[in-house]
């Protein structure tokens, strides 16, 4: 069956169902990139990448197409960006990126992408902290992708808005136990007026961020000031701001209120 009438929804359905028990262990082709690659970043004074299930997931599926395939590519026709492919397998990340090879050996395939000064980039970024490796042995080669992260933690919504109400009482301001008029005012699409929410709070302001233990510099500044003594914090869902495929990267979403 050829790319042009493959059915990619289908195939990518199965291998979502399969690639992640798989990707849970490692052979020993993949350990050994993975131990390459921390070996050059040691070198480079960089520090090692972790194992990511879910990146490993991610990467199996894309390895076996192009098993199947019998040639390299970082995207076939029909099949989702690297994105979107990595957020379905379960990963949390800000950036990703993806090395891929058909090659005899890992080593013979590390040193490949170490001259090539794409790859070599990927597998040297000092923001990468988590590593996906699959290879597929097939038709006396071996066909390997690497993704590359610089992960997400997971959390909750009440959870996001813990930290961010921490990062705020650390400022002096006492928080207050009603966040439904925050939680509402993050929601909100932007351009939407709040002025419907009937808030009464002098300082209202928004963001999304992978890191939302960092605050805005406007925030920042607005509570060096001293003039609001109070705070109102909520989560909510993220929106997708990156369009298509902006959807697949984790960033969080917090609205806060000063008074």
């Amino acid at each position: 069956m050829s790319w042009r009438t493959f059915d990619f929804a289908l195939w990518t359905a199965v291998l979502v169902l399969g690639a992640a028990a798989a990707a849970s262990a490692q052979s020993p082709d993949e350990q050994r990139l993975v131990d390459l690659t921390n070996e050059a970043r040691a070198q480079g004074g960089l520090k090692p990448v972790v194992w990511d299930v879910q990146l490993a997931a991610a990467a199996r599926g894309h390895a076996l197409l192009m098993a199947r395939q019998e040639a390299i590519s970082h995207r076939y026709p029909g099949e989702a960006d690297l994105a979107t492919r990595a957020g379905e397998a379960g990963a949390k990340f800000s950036m990703i990126a993806e090395n891929i090879a058909m090659g005899t050996s890992p080593g013979q395939i590390h040193g490949a992408w170490m001259v090539s000064p794409a790859h070599h980039d990927n597998l040297m970024n000092a923001n990468v902290n988590r590593i996906g490796v699959s290879i597929i042995p097939a038709r006396g080669a071996l066909f390997a992708v690497v993704d590359f992260s610089e992960g997400v933690d997971i959390m909750t919504l009440t959870q996001v808005e813990s930290v961010v109400g921490k990062a705020i009482a650390a400022k002096g301001l006492s928080l207050v136990s009603d966040a439904s008029g925050a939680r509402k005012y993050c929601s909100l699409a932007e351009g939407q007026p709040s002025a419907g929410l009937g808030l009464n709070a002098r300082f209202l302001m928004r963001w999304q961020a992978p890191d939302i233990a960092k605050l805005p510099p406007e925030l920042e500044q607005a509570l060096a000031g001293g003039q609001y003594k109070q705070a109102a914090v909520g989560a909510c869902a993220s929106h997708d701001v990156g369009g298509g495929s902006g959807a697949a990267f984790t960033a969080y979403r917090v609205g806060v209120l000063l008074y």
